[in-house]
């Protein structure tokens, strides 16, 4: 022990002596902050990589929305893409980046029935941008697809007791159909 800690007198401490004593108060914070710390730490972490998941499918989502915009306006139909080819490619591009084969962004990504394709049609109107120009030779008007994704997250920490059990990502992408 410290001399300041210590009162010689009979080997008592003294309230005065006891009051001005810091040993072990380092470890005793230190005690004390850890646990916080490490959930900070560790909340940090599982955060970042929550956000990393979701740009991972936002930005999938995107590429497949791209990818079936420039596909041949006899690919759809008011409601879906009727070219079975182009919407298993759509969906595989949107959950591995690649058009056929190739590993999930995501691991919890596990199939292509994971993303849906929709398309829909907005009627041409007179004097309306569908009336004219590249949808001008489109009875049924304007076609813009919708490419959406739900994804369990994976998480980093969930055995140290963060509970992310239900934890989704969603996102999902529109593009007017440009028949290219």
């Amino acid at each position: 022990m410290s001399p300041i800690c210590w009162n010689d007198v009979m080997g008592r401490r003294h309230s005065l002596t006891l009051l001005a004593c810091r040993s072990g108060a380092a470890a005793a914070e230190m005690a004390l902050i850890l646990p916080m710390l490490l959930a900070i730490m560790f909340g940090g972490f599982e955060a970042g990589a929550y956000l990393w998941t979701e740009h991972k499918v936002i930005k999938g989502v995107r590429d497949g929305a791209r990818f079936a915009a420039r596909q041949s306006f006899t690919a759809y139909n008011c409601s879906t893409i009727t070219d079975s080819t182009v919407l298993g490619q759509v969906q595989n591009l949107t959950r591995t980046g690649q058009l056929s084969g190739g590993t999930a962004k995501v691991s919890t990504w596990n199939d292509n029935s994971q993303v849906t394709v929709t398309a829909a049609c907005q009627t041409p109107v007179a004097n309306e941008y569908t009336s004219s120009g590249v949808y001008a030779t489109e009875a049924s008007g304007a076609i813009h697809v919708t490419v959406s994704s739900t994804v369990a997250y994976p998480s980093l920490f969930g055995t140290l007791g963060f509970n992310t059990t239900g934890a989704v990502v969603k996102a999902r992408a529109n593009a007017a159909v440009m028949g290219i």
